[in-house]
């Protein structure tokens, strides 16, 4: 990515965002060496730094699901194709993105399997063999695993045909546990997107077409990226007890009856990697929330040759590494400027600049990465002013997201309303009512290029009328064009 010889450039160009934001984006995935391309089209390789930011995801959401009762489990890789055709409307859903096993080894095998592209089949089966009276219930499971879906457009983190998800699967006594659960986890992806990713959301939930296959409703998180264009971050759906039926699963209740449980799914997955990239990302680089960051502080030692800044910027390190702070020292022999471009491309929240001046008067330098805002701090302060930066860091980019949004969502009244919007304005949100036909929701995607992301359960009356048909509206739908 970098290089340091003779004449030439300290970090390659990035193409400019608003010049091409696809260029841009592959050139930040590459550049600050997130992924690499493999002779398998569609799969990637998530480099040491890009599944550090991926860990650090994991590591945030686990915590959260277990503070909410759930465990982790993992299941097999393979369903076999009889028990994925059991519930008819998953195994339609899922068909034509289903990659398939035939052959072990040299012997053509008696039934097909199928490489995971979703876990709901495999849960049923199980719960099925260990559910069968009331205090069996419920079970709140977790897994953090890899699918595979062989889509036929690919694009780093953002769709690839192998991408590591967690998809969570719980399986209740009522349909009212497991609707509270599936807003439950909806609402969590939502505070993780907001507390950790500094990534504005709005909750909602998924028309009947757009719904997850075999789910009785299915609800979203919607962003919206710096370039105007939507991006589902998370979803988690109810599938009341089709699945249950479907699968045998019965269990004996209170009153000595049997009965079908009720189940839930929800996930996010690696795209939420292209989300940060997409939403907070300039042209420089990377700019990564504190939160997910692999490396918080990096610390740049200035004529680091002269006695004394070497020792005096481990000391940092050893102070700042000691808070739990994630911190890296750069005691290369790379030019200042060199490590400035570096970091800055690796989006790095907060550089500390300490040299022989700065040691005179017990100060360093800290320079926040998304506004490059430069502040000296005393020494005895340092802990307290890089927390205070990375707070500052994170709020930053939330605001930013959020007026970004603001910005790009617009109202309107009618379909040429939001072909106008879209064409003077640029891609955005389109906040517009609809009656809640599926020839409507349809008629609008076909004519605008905007699709529905989602029904917002903060709902507005824009109007009384469809936009499309100008029937008595049901809905708020939050419409957009998206990845």
């Amino acid at each position: 990515m970098s290089k340091n010889n003779g004449n030439s450039k300290m970090v390659e160009q990035i193409t400019s965002m608003d010049v091409d934001f696809a260029k841009w984006y592959t050139d930040i995935v590459k550049k600050a060496e997130l992924i690499e391309y493999t002779s398998v089209k569609g799969c990637m390789v998530i480099r040491p730094y890009g599944y550090a930011i991926w860990e650090n995801i994991q590591r945030i959401l686990d915590g959260m699901f277990k503070e909410t009762g759930h465990e982790n489990v993992c299941m097999p890789m393979f369903i076999p194709e009889s028990l994925l055709n059991k519930e008819k409307d998953h195994v339609e859903g899922f068909a034509p993105e289903v990659a398939w096993v035939t052959h072990g080894g040299s012997e053509k095998l008696e039934e097909r399997l199928c490489v995971r592209p979703t876990s709901e089949t495999l849960f049923c089966e199980h719960y099925a063999n260990i559910i069968h009276s009331y205090r069996d219930l419920p079970k709140l499971y977790n897994q953090w695993v890899s699918v595979v879906r062989w889509e036929k457009t690919t694009r780093p983190f953002l769709r690839s045909r192998e991408f590591l998800w967690q998809e969570g699967h719980t399986i209740h006594a009522t349909a009212e546990e497991a609707i509270e659960e599936t807003e439950q986890m909806l609402n969590c992806y939502a505070r993780f997107c907001e507390e950790s990713l500094a990534m504005p959301v709005v909750k909602g939930k998924k028309t009947e077409s757009d719904k997850f296959a075999g789910a009785v409703s299915t609800y979203a998180i919607e962003a919206l990226m710096h370039d105007g264009k939507a991006l589902q971050a998370g979803t988690s759906h109810y599938f009341g007890d089709g699945f249950a039926k479907a699968f045998g699963i019965e269990y004996t209740d209170k009153e000595n009856k049997r009965v079908n449980p009720h189940q839930t799914s929800w996930g996010v997955t690696t795209r939420l990697i292209g989300a940060i990239i997409m939403t907070h990302g300039d042209d420089n680089g990377l700019v990564l929330p504190p939160a997910v960051a692999p490396i918080q502080v990096v610390i740049i030692p200035i004529a680091q040759h002269k006695d004394g800044v070497l020792d005096k910027a481990n000391e940092l390190y050893e102070k700042l590494k000691s808070t739990g702070i994630r911190v890296k020292l750069d005691n290369s022999d790379n030019s200042p400027g060199w490590k400035f471009s570096e970091y800055e491309m690796k989006g790095i929240p907060v550089r500390l600049e300490i040299g022989p001046k700065d040691i005179e008067k017990n100060q360093c330098v800290l320079v926040t990465r998304h506004n490059r805002e430069k502040t000296f701090v005393s020494l005895d302060e340092l802990e307290n002013a890089v927390n205070v930066k990375l707070k500052e860091v994170h709020d930053g980019l939330y605001e930013k997201a959020l007026k970004n949004r603001e910005n790009k969502t617009y109202s309107c009244k009618s379909i040429e309303e939001i072909s106008k919007a879209l064409e003077e304005k640029g891609d955005g949100f389109i906040k517009a009512m609809w009656c809640g036909d599926e020839a409507c929701e349809d008629e609008v995607k076909e004519k605008t290029g905007a699709g529905s992301r989602c029904i917002p359960f903060e709902q507005e009356n824009i109007d009384n009328k469809c936009v499309c048909c100008g029937k008595p509206a049901k809905h708020m739908v939050l419409w957009g064009k998206a990845y």
